[in-house]
């Protein structure tokens, strides 16, 4: 058997120094607090994970390259870049993910003993889905970077991660890794019976927690990993049942008298912004590197693959960094002094986690799998009509254009499969997500070099899943294999 020892409360940053002794002596059980479901909408809010996957994901993917040596060295940046394994644990790294989540999944498993154990479990059940379908979607981020995708003809024996359903109440405590197909098993089942729970107006602020369109999106995003597309197309109906996706999107023609980044990057990750379904506060240095690392976007490249069949996303405001690191502002930061008059602190971020952006596009995506090609074009443009300054429908993606660009392919679903992945990866630049269409998808990466030289990363190279921590490796569990 698979094990892994006390991954919660002994991995990297939290037994760093004088942390691990204030922590293992200061833990007290606090579900005997937890006694009205006001309390546990309180402990639900860290229920989200505070590690950000972004950093990593974009510089594994094809969308960053060299761009000069000045840049940012950073190891989220630098070693994924070389499909290295990050051994940092510093914010942005593959362990505080680890780590984040798994405290994530804590929170929501107590959240979950307090409601089973309380006097009337009926007055709970906002709670109850709310903490159900977090810990879907916290098991689910982790199954997407630290195991192989899903696959029917192989999740069955492919290594999952621990998927914890009690809350942690030892210091030391035996998980089993089972297998791929397990882990999306426990996703569905918890997603099965929280969806029908949630209620949005528990909320005072939605975009921070799973609403009902929120937990769908996920939903959808789940079902396209299992390649399940009737339920993606269900799930994004079930969103938007009037279909209203255009008045949902992000408004980035309205950006355009923004006059810095700044501003962008801070409407992009508004609460109050069409579009944002699930906003997370991590704890990350995202928006100093992504723009200006050592491995980024020119300017040549950058819009290229914002001009998916050259139809340019030509709202997108961009800027640069010395004229050398060209960007689209999707972020900004949230700097806590360490005290009043430290120079040093912790730099947060709204992370965009579920967008209409991304539902829309998954349901395009089934429709197009599905053979359904018009529909899926249709989802194209009602994208593009938010995408492209002084939109018309002579803009738009037609069926003629997508077989003339990709006309050295060989058929017509593969001319369709391709104009959706490069819609999306024009939509989602900077967040993570081409990562993980290049996981489900099994494409092929090629990265080019300072020299000039360039490597490539096979469909189905090891390297493509996380290593676990080296504190969990430690403990016995078997590695990630390379």
């Amino acid at each position: 058997m698979k094990k892994l020892f006390s991954y919660i409360l002994t991995v990297g940053f939290i037994v760093s120094t004088t942390g691990c002794k204030k922590f293992l002596e200061h833990a007290p059980d606090q579900r005997t607090q937890l006694n009205s479901p006001q309390k546990v909408s309180e402990l639900l809010v860290t229920a989200y994970s505070g590690g950000n996957y972004v950093l990593a994901a974009e510089s594994m993917s094809d969308n960053v390259s060299f761009v000069n040596a000045t840049g940012n060295n950073v190891p989220a940046n630098y070693d994924s870049y070389f499909w290295n394994d990050i051994r940092a644990i510093n914010q942005d790294s593959p362990t505080y993910f680890w780590t984040s989540t798994y405290r994530a999944i804590s929170a929501a498993n107590q959240a979950l003993d307090a409601i089973k154990k309380a006097a009337d479990p009926e007055n709970y059940q906002a709670q109850k889905g709310e903490a159900l379908v977090a810990r879907a979607y916290a098991h689910l981020m982790l199954a997407i970077f630290f195991s192989k995708p899903y696959d029917k003809t192989t999740s069955e024996t492919d290594m999952g991660i621990p998927y914890v359903t009690e809350p942690e109440n030892v210091v030391l405590k035996n998980y089993e890794r089972k297998s791929v197909e397990y882990t999306y098993d426990q996703i569905q089942k918890d997603l099965d019976e929280g969806i029908p729970l949630i209620k949005d107006n528990a909320y005072t602020v939605p975009a921070y927690h799973f609403t009902k369109k929120a937990a769908y999106a996920l939903a959808a995003r789940f079902y396209l990993f299992k390649k399940n597309y009737d339920k993606v197309i269900e799930c994004a109906n079930l969103a938007f049942p009037a279909n209203n996706f255009a008045d949902n999107l992000k408004p980035w023609p309205s950006y355009a008298s923004m006059p810095s980044s700044t501003e962008v990057g801070t409407a992009f990750t508004t609460a109050s912004t069409p579009g944002n379904l699930l906003l997370v506060q991590t704890t990350s240095w995202l928006n100093r590197y992504y723009n200006r690392a050592i491995f980024a976007f020119s300017q040549n490249r950058l819009n290229s693959i914002t001009a998916p069949m050259g139809i340019s996303f030509s709202a997108y405001r961009k800027f640069s960094f010395s004229s050398t690191y060209y960007f689209v502002p999707k972020y900004a930061e949230h700097f806590v002094r360490t005290s009043i008059n430290a120079s040093t602190g912790v730099a947060y971020i709204m992370q965009p986690s579920l967008t209409t952006e991304e539902l829309l596009l998954n349901r395009a995506e089934a429709y197009i799998m599905k053979g359904l090609y018009a529909n899926g074009v249709a989802d194209i443009n009602t994208l593009l009509s938010k995408r492209i300054t002084n939109y018309t429908s002579a803009n738009g993606v037609t069926d003629k254009k997508v077989k003339d660009y990709y006309s050295n392919l060989p058929d017509e679903k593969a001319m369709y499969t391709n104009a959706i992945l490069d819609f999306r990866r024009a939509e989602f630049v900077h967040e993570g997500i081409r990562w993980m269409d290049i996981l489900r998808h099994k494409l092929p990466v090629v990265h080019v070099y300072e020299d000039g030289s360039s490597k490539e990363l096979k469909a189905e190279d090891l390297r493509r899943q996380w290593q676990l921590p080296d504190e969990v490796l430690l403990s016995g569990v078997q590695k990630n294999p390379r």
